[in-house]
């Protein structure tokens, strides 16, 4: 089943002589419960990339369509409630709410929804994530490969249709970066989480269902990771 299907997918900043075309009709579909690593140099348009997937931008032509509704066809409020319920994003550098504890961050997403909070299901992400005793302690309290646990636990908290990851072991250790890698090849096939990650790092694309190859704007490759 195809949870994300991206049609011709172009995004151009600037004008004229100052124009530079970010991603030049990208095509491809992710099935659910699918890990896809997505790899290319910088400046290659894979941020732009996860943005447009993300909900974050709007791109200039071309369709993504998740669970078969066309995001972009959707207006700023509806755009908002899609990146907190249908989107987990995952970044380099956490962005955690410093003056909110490990239980505050990781919910933030569904109490700004203004729904309940699943205990049960936190409950489960705080053990699976190996945060059990530090609920309460603040980001500056934790090290970055916590801090980099309690940013998978807010993006799995929805529930989401897929996670993001933007470069999610950048900031971080080799022996953190496999332990995060671990958590989110765990929430791939313990939850059968659709899961795609910007990465620089082989070892962990390698780790991955399938690469995606980015390069001026364009996918140069898509291809299964050797071993698969």
């Amino acid at each position: 089943m195809k949870i994300l299907e991206i049609e011709k997918l172009t995004k151009v900043y600037g004008k004229g002589e100052n124009e530079v075309r970010a991603l030049d009709g990208v095509t491809f579909s992710v099935e659910k419960g699918e890990f896809v690593a997505i790899i290319g140099p910088s400046g290659s348009g894979k941020s732009t990339l996860l943005h447009l997937i993300g909900g974050v931008d709007r791109p200039t032509s071309g369709k993504i369509y998740m669970n078969g509704q066309d995001v972009y066809e959707q207006n700023e409020d509806q755009l908002a409630i899609f990146r907190r319920r249908q989107v987990g994003l995952i970044y380099q550098f956490y962005n955690l709410i410093p003056i909110l504890d490990v239980t505050e961050n990781m919910t933030l997403p569904v109490l700004m929804d203004k729904r309940k909070v699943n205990r049960d299901w936190l409950r489960e992400l705080i053990e699976t994530l190996g945060l059990s005793g530090r609920e309460k302690h603040l980001p500056n309290q934790l090290s970055g490969g916590q801090q980099q646990r309690v940013s998978i636990g807010r993006a799995l908290m929805n529930t989401p249709a897929v996670v993001l990851a933007d470069e999610p072991t950048g900031n971080l250790d080799s022996k953190n970066s496999q332990e995060i890698v671990e958590l989110l090849k765990l929430s791939n096939k313990k939850y059968n989480q659709t899961l795609i990650v910007i990465t620089h790092d082989e070892s962990i694309a390698l780790q991955a269902d399938r690469i995606i190859s980015i390069e001026d704007g364009k996918i140069v490759r898509d291809s299964g990771a050797q071993g698969k």
